[in-house]
């Protein structure tokens, strides 16, 4: 078992771009997987099922923002770490996540009466099953990435994501309804627990005695702070609508925001964690961190922009294509938190500079802020259905970016109008390929969704890609150089 940094021999930036392709590669593939197997089960299962499974998500999450992937946090950003204290967290994780089974099952009937559905219980008690598989996968986790061992990372992701897309076409083809999407995510989280433990080789005996390990707690009860306000934010829409909508109507709306929010929940995350590594290991060179900030928001928001308006462009024959048609009234809903997304993608790569620069609490008062800002547009937005609520993301999130902007940019060492130019170019390219994609589809004969769908794709590919080349070519150059594990320019 390894609690070191990496080899300072090694160049720091051949490290990073090295995780970069292995954690964002593994992420395309497991993502491909589980694409593959979701929309094949969406297109078996119905609104009302996915209704259900949300309105478990709500308790699921917030207990999930305790299970100590902060405290494993803190493990990373220090530099240095003793074995006993690796065993002191293992404790701590096991002990935490104990009480939070305990806590699922005492919520179980409370959030069935509160929504209405009495199976909603049933399927909060199995779920407890993840605690079991969390202090293994945390652990783990925090060794490797302290390392920037993303390649066992990657291999267990992958094998992870395979066990989950498997269980859930079996579930899903055996008629289990709505107990596909709970028994899916428990086998991906025990074959990536099982994965870590052994690409870590982190299967120690746990330390009970917490003394001394103070740090860890105080740093770990800042994110935990600063991930119960992104629980009110990420969850507040279901837990409002799940009051005011039946299963089918919520299970139209959740649906859409899996669809709208594939890129920042999906692709995003990962590369977050590879940038506070990176962030941690330079955490003390104001100059660097700035510089890599501003290079990774640039990187992002040009595979970002074009996606998010290229699904509000092409939303109606994608959703006809992917799902069915007994899905189409996910279309007007995926539009409009699509064009919010670019505000989300933007606000959610603050938080790993801030972290790793010790300033956890930046991210908890951003937190605190979106709650408040998209809680009371949620509570506005219910009243119109599904719709309303999506119109709300739209409403708040640049409210909340500007707001916590001001916060975040200086602690990260970068003003505005450096995040601005990082945005600006790939930002033109991807309005003027939505407004491209629009019009060719304003001008198309009547076609089968997929060819719709197609023609659509080419013409966005086409027009974004110009746009880049006139707009960005140096912004295309660092694309190509890390993709082909090149020195980055400049």
């Amino acid at each position: 078992m390894s609690v070191s940094r990496p080899d300072s021999t090694e160049s720091f930036a051949q490290s990073v771009r090295r995780a970069v392709i292995w954690r964002s590669g593994s992420q395309i593939g497991a993502q491909l997987v589980q694409w593959a197997a979701t929309f094949l089960v969406i297109r078996i299962l119905d609104p009302r099922d996915y209704g259900l499974y949300a309105m478990t998500g709500v308790v699921l999450v917030f207990l999930n923002m305790l299970n100590g992937y902060g405290l494993a946090s803190g493990l990373i950003q220090r530099d240095d770490v003793t074995p006993r204290q690796v065993r002191q967290l293992f404790g701590m994780l096991i002990t935490l996540n104990l009480s939070l089974a305990v806590a699922q099952i005492a919520l179980a009937p409370l959030a069935a009466a509160y929504y209405r559905q009495p199976e909603v219980a049933a399927l909060l008690r199995v779920q407890t099953l993840i605690y079991l598989c969390t202090p293994f996968s945390a652990l783990s986790y925090a060794l490797l990435s302290r390392g920037m061992a993303f390649r066992e990372l990657a291999t267990a992701n992958l094998a992870a994501s395979l066990a989950g897309a498997v269980t859930a076409l079996a579930g899903a083809r055996a008629g289990l309804g709505v107990w596909t999407l709970v028994w899916a995510p428990i086998a991906l989280y025990a074959v990536r627990a099982t994965m870590l433990t052994i690409g870590a080789r982190s299967l120690i005996w746990p330390s009970f005695d917490f003394r001394g390990a103070g740090h860890l707690a105080r740093y770990g009860g800042m994110m935990a702070a600063g991930q119960f306000f992104w629980f009110l934010q990420s969850q507040a829409d279901v837990f409002i609508g799940g009051r005011h909508f039946d299963a089918h109507r919520l299970g139209i709306y959740t649906t859409a925001l899996f669809l709208a929010q594939i890129f920042v929940s999906k692709f995003v995350p990962p590369l977050n964690e590879v940038a506070f590594s990176a962030y941690a290991r330079i955490q003390h060179d104001g100059e660097a961190v700035a510089r890599g900030f501003i290079r990774a928001v640039r990187l992002i928001m040009a595979l970002a922009l074009p996606f998010y308006l290229g699904l509000a462009a092409t939303a109606e024959p994608l959703v006809l294509t992917m799902l069915d048609s007994k899905w189409a009234e996910v279309v007007p809903v995926v539009r409009l938190i699509a064009l919010a997304m670019p505000f989300m993608t933007v606000q959610v790569l603050f938080s790993p500079a801030c972290d790793a620069r010790g300033r956890p609490g930046i991210g908890a008062r951003n937190g605190a802020t979106g709650a408040v800002l998209l809680g009371l547009a949620f509570l506005v937005g219910v009243r119109w259905g599904p719709i309303g609520l999506a119109a709300s993301w739209l409403v708040a999130y640049p409210l909340y970016l500007i707001a916590s902007s001001r916060r975040s940019l200086p602690v990260i060492g970068i003003r505005g109008r450096d995040l601005f130019g990082a945005v600006a170019a790939p930002a033109l390219a991807a309005l003027v390929m939505a407004a491209g994609v629009r019009l060719v589809d304003s001008l198309l004969p009547p076609l089968a969704p997929p060819l719709r769908l197609a023609a659509l794709v080419a013409t966005g590919v086409a027009l974004y890609g110009s746009g880049m080349l006139l707009l960005a070519r140096p912004l295309i150059r660092e694309l190509i150089a890390l993709l082909r594990k090149q020195p980055l320019p400049g």
